[in-house]
């Protein structure tokens, strides 16, 4: 059989077109049968904000990490050297895209965070991306210190206080930095003594039962030039029962109610003619067992010092307090002010026998209310312990800064 050549020639030329045709076919369709593409290079496909590297970053500053493709999986930020390692609390987005912080979760100054993201994109690859920064290191920085204590049950007649360490030129900021609630509610407004102190109370008395929240946003604000707070915390306090205690100087005695009920009238003595005590209504700040009673610490020179005062109860930062006394004769109670201000109630040394001043200290916690009555002396100030109720509500509120 002869070969025909030039038919042979034919047939491979129209086999090679076919071929050529239909990979030209299948080039033009590689994009349309959806082939997956190369995965974005990490800084692209997961974004982080604040910027890898970024330094100075405010204390207020978004934090956000999002993707365009497909869903994050898990985002973790964490204050590098902070405590135990304790990420910055935040929450993935119901469709993936974002996280954000939650709540009032924020940064720190002073710090150098690190980010670690981990995503899934949307052919099901994983991408983790690493990146951290550092925040704004203030020149100065400033604190509180407060009262009451967190998880304390005190008097209705608490004051919620803050002493601060340097002074504060932006009042109106700091104010605005705590935020005090209460369940049931009740209005509460602040009353600056100074440019150090910041006092807190609602119109009335506390009502007996209520649960405080103090919310202290204070990291990041900015007080004074170049100074910024570094707290944030939240103190919560209970109000215990109502207890008020009334002592007339003039009759020598303190009438005590709790709850409007009265429980008992006591005889007391108070401040000497020529050394009085203040009038008006007092708080008690602090409770000792027993305490040393220095004249000279507080303007009576070496007049008295007695290392074992039982059952003190201080009730102005000028030193009044009300508390047992075992050094004088048990017929001054009731009878005769002999004090240098002081409250004295009848008492043995060491205070462990069931006296009169035992008794009154065992009955009492930390908030509850002390009025003096007819006494020589002038009203105590308003700034001297926390003597903040005796000022009017009008008063009281003209004392806000942010008024």
């Amino acid at each position: 059989m002869r070969l025909d050549v030039r038919r042979a020639r034919r047939a491979r030329a129209g086999y090679a077109l076919v071929v050529a045709l239909v990979a030209a076919a299948a080039g033009c369709g590689v994009s349309g049968i959806g082939l997956p593409r190369p995965p974005l290079p990490p800084e692209q496909a997961i974004r982080v904000t604040p910027a890898n590297g970024a330094k100075g970053v405010r204390s207020w500053a978004p934090v956000e990490v999002s993707v365009t493709d497909g869903r994050l999986e898990r985002v973790r930020v964490v204050r590098v050297g902070g405590v135990r390692g304790r990420p910055l609390a935040g929450r993935i987005s119901l469709d993936g895209l974002r996280w954000r912080p939650s709540g009032d979760a924020g940064l720190e100054l002073a710090g150098k965070y690190s980010v670690d993201a981990v995503a899934v994109d949307g052919h099901g690859r994983r991408i983790a991306r690493h990146t951290s920064f550092t925040t704004f290191v203030p020149e100065h920085r400033f604190m509180s210190f407060f009262r009451p204590e967190h998880g304390s049950v005190v008097g209705t007649g608490m004051i919620v206080s803050f002493d601060f360490d340097r002074p504060i030129a932006d009042r109106a900021a700091v104010e605005r930095g705590i935020r005090i609630t209460a369940r049931p509610p009740v209005k509460v407004a602040g009353h600056w003594f100074g440019n150090r102190r910041l006092d807190f109370r609602p119109r009335t008395y506390w009502r007996a039962g209520t649960a405080v929240s103090v919310r202290i946003r204070l990291r990041g604000v900015k007080a004074a030039p170049g100074a910024y707070g570094i707290q944030h915390k939240t103190v919560r306090f209970t109000i215990g029962r109502s207890q008020v205690s009334t002592v007339d100087t003039a009759a020598y005695t303190m009438t005590v109610r709790r709850d409007g009920r009265e429980l008992a009238t006591l005889p007391i003595t108070a401040g000497a003619p020529h050394t009085p005590t203040y009038n008006g209504k007092m708080v008690v700040m602090a409770r000792h067992d027993v305490t040393r009673m220095d004249g000279a610490t507080v303007g009576f020179g070496g007049e008295y010092d007695i290392p074992d005062v039982p059952h003190a109860m201080r009730l102005t930062t000028s030193g009044t307090f009300l508390h047992g006394n075992y050094w004088t004769p048990r017929g001054t109670f009731g009878a005769a002010n002999v004090s240098h201000g002081c409250i004295g109630l009848h008492d043995v040394q060491g205070g462990r026998a069931l006296t009169p001043a035992r008794w009154f200290y065992d009955s009492s916690i930390v908030g509850d209310v002390v009025e003096v009555v007819h006494s020589a002396d002038r009203t105590v100030a308003p700034y001297n312990g926390l003597g903040g109720w005796n000022l009017s509500w009008g008063q009281w509120r003209a004392g806000s800064a942010l008024r």
